[in-house]
């Protein structure tokens, strides 16, 4: 009878042992899973949650990157009537600046940065006052033939230049127009024929941007701006009209939408900067109407965006220097985030608002 009371009490004490080790390994598991964060106190996760600090969303600027250090191009784009229809690839340029030249018409310079546009043109040839606008931008000048004075200020003035050529551009022998109206290039030929140009900008982007919409209407002295036109002389009116949904300006030349050769869509612009200069015709002995800006100095106009104009003031203090632009208060100008176009009107020409 002993033996087998014995033989009962063995079988107990492994029992509870086995048991014992069951509860144990139960809880080193639910330990390791505590530490490993899969179980967590509920408590705690919703004090976490409420003391936990927002992350703002930090706004950034759609039209530029304002870390890049590239240096942007600024191409000669041709606006004589019969080469504006084929205009392409002006909708990504950051800036463009639209100039008198000889004849009563106006030839464009357009800067591009850290794009990658397949057609930009068609490209023409370089005038000397227009390198002033590109050394503002620190901007690697893009041309196809020069003036005498511009051909002077490339060396007097250290310009950094790509020439298009056959391997830096095209011409486009499917259009119906003469040789010199059919140049074009692209952002990619155009990186290809850097060579040993620097291309680290070293100066400040020429405009101040808003991340936020800047409330026009509020701004002293503002007037409705939704139809604006400017008129360079008999042969060339820049125009825009204001279009509220998309809060950008339709832009027009001589009473025609303005419109990209490739994808037949209208240019548009967020901002308008308009002013007036003098200008004459150079007696350079070779009578063919090449004109001089008086760009040096200070004047008035106007700044347009979101359906209004704001009186503003610019000064301009050498060839090279920026090109400041302020409110009448003398606070420096800040811009709507988007593309500008910047017309440097003759002076003494139509300049109309409403």
């Amino acid at each position: 009878m002993a033996k087998s009371k014995k033989i009962r009490m063995g079988k107990r004490n492994k029992l509870i042992l086995v048991i014992g080790g069951i509860i144990l390994l139960i809880a080193i598991i639910i330990v390791v899973l505590f530490q490993t964060g899969i179980f967590k106190d509920k408590d705690n996760d919703n004090n976490d949650s409420n003391n936990a600090t927002p992350v703002e969303e930090v706004k950034k600027l759609k039209i530029v990157d304002e870390e890049s250090t590239s240096r942007p191009y600024a191409i000669m784009i041709n606006n004589i009537n019969v080469a504006r229809p084929l205009q392409s690839g002006l909708q990504d340029a950051y800036i463009i600046y639209e100039i008198i030249v000889e004849g009563g018409i106006t030839r464009y310079m357009a800067l591009f940065m850290d794009q990658n546009t397949e057609r930009i043109g068609s490209i023409r040839s370089a005038r000397h006052y227009f390198l002033d606008y590109a050394l503002e931008n620190d901007a690697i000048y893009v041309h196809h033939g020069q003036s005498p004075q511009a051909q002077s200020d490339f060396r007097t003035l250290g310009i950094d230049r790509i020439e298009v050529s056959n391997s830096t551009g095209w011409r486009d022998t499917s259009l119906n127009v003469s040789s010199e109206h059919r140049l074009f290039t692209s952002i990619e030929l155009l990186n290809g024929g850097l060579d040993n140009i620097r291309t680290e900008r070293n100066n400040d982007l020429l405009l101040n941007y808003s991340v936020d919409e800047i409330d026009m209407e509020s701004i002293e002295n503002a007037i409705s701006a939704i139809s604006i036109s400017i008129k360079y002389s008999g042969s060339i009116t820049s125009s825009y009209e204001y279009d509220p949904e998309t809060k950008v300006y339709k832009r027009f030349v001589n009473g025609e939408e303005h419109t990209d050769y490739v994808t037949k869509e209208q240019y548009t612009f967020k901002n308008i900067i308009t002013y007036q200069v003098d200008n004459y015709t150079l007696n350079d002995g070779e009578n063919k109407g090449r004109q001089e800006l008086e760009n040096i100095g200070s004047g008035t106009g106007y700044f347009i965006s979101g359906g209004y104009a704001i009186p503003i003031k610019w000064e301009k203090t050498s060839r090279s220097a920026q090109t400041k632009y302020y409110y009448e208060s003398g606070e420096e100008l800040i811009v709507n985030d988007g593309n500008t176009f910047i017309q440097i009107q003759p002076e003494g020409q139509d300049l109309e608002i409403s």
